[in-house]
């Protein structure tokens, strides 16, 4: 089961959690004891566990059936209602967004002394992609008063959300790696480790020289950032100024395919070019920019 790995999350979960629930019905189906059943399913969920990449991602592969069965078994919820919680994930979480990091909120203070190392004039560029609820929106903000801050985000509800709570800001559903990042000064990301090679190659294409890319938490690979800030909590802002003349492009795919591949054929565009068409599909060498 380890091509599991190559699949976008959460898609391994729900393909465990549904094989697991067959062999629990079908167990069931053959008069084995509703007991038994659930331990044989819960056996086959813990071996599936096993192939995750991540601790947290084990756990969720292994007590899925056990949970939600020990629920129904309490005869509290209808089996229906288990749709609901699945709806709601993909109504806040869509599939385009699963490849990017799921809601974290950016702590208050995570940007704070920025400002002493990048200075900004009046009326600068500001943008947080993939803004989420808005919390990177305000560390923005308390850094760079005197900016426009400016927020994309995916989910229609989060972009509303972050809308409602940053009335101050610019905020707009959309793709962050279709958005266009020339009109910026800074961009700021908290991402995934996997997606920082394609941040670096987006802002290569992208941004103007002596703009800055910042990201909280994960550094871009092999690059070695203009200034880092460390948080009280252990974490660590990386910034770079641009451009991060030792990105090596053709590695970046390699880093894709080691982490999450993109959902749709387009892949990244950068100055209006996809960087990473599907393979096997017309034109699907990756060009170059």
């Amino acid at each position: 089961m380890r091509f599991l790995n190559n699949w976008i999350w959460p898609l391994p979960a729900l393909l465990v959690w549904v094989l697991v629930w067959a062999c629990f019905v079908g167990l069931q189906q053959l008069g084995v004891l509703a007991w038994v059943a659930a331990l044989v399913a819960s056996g086959l969920g813990l071996t599936a566990s096993l192939f995750g990449q991540t601790w947290w991602r084990r756990s969720m592969l292994a007590m899925g059936f056990p949970l939600s069965w020990m629920v129904l078994a309490a005869g509290s919820v209808p089996a229906w209602l288990w749709l609901l919680p699945l709806g709601v994930l993909l109504l806040v979480y869509p599939l385009n967004a699963w490849r990017d990091a799921p809601v974290f909120p950016t702590p208050a203070g995570a940007l704070d002394g920025l400002a002493a190392h990048i200075a900004l004039p009046e009326g600068s560029k500001v943008l947080d992609a993939g803004c989420g609820v808005g919390d990177g929106l305000k560390a923005l903000r308390r850094a760079w008063p005197q900016t426009h801050i400016h927020g994309v985000e995916w989910s229609w509800p989060l972009r509303w959300l972050c809308a409602l709570r940053c009335p101050w800001a610019t905020v707009r559903q959309g793709d962050l790696w279709q958005s266009d990042w020339s009109q910026f000064d800074v961009v700021y990301l908290f991402q995934r480790p996997e997606t920082m090679s394609r941040a670096a190659v987006k802002s290569l294409g992208e941004m103007r020289e002596g703009c800055w890319l910042v990201s909280l938490n994960f550094p871009v690979p092999d690059v070695t950032p203009t200034y880092v800030a460390e948080l009280e909590d252990g974490r660590e802002v990386y910034a770079y100024q641009t451009p991060l003349a030792e990105v090596d492009r053709d590695s970046v795919e390699s880093d894709e395919i080691a982490g999450m591949l993109p959902l749709r054929p387009q892949g990244i565009v950068v100055n209006g070019q996809s960087l990473y068409p599907r393979k096997g599909r017309p034109g699907g060498r990756r060009r170059a920019h």
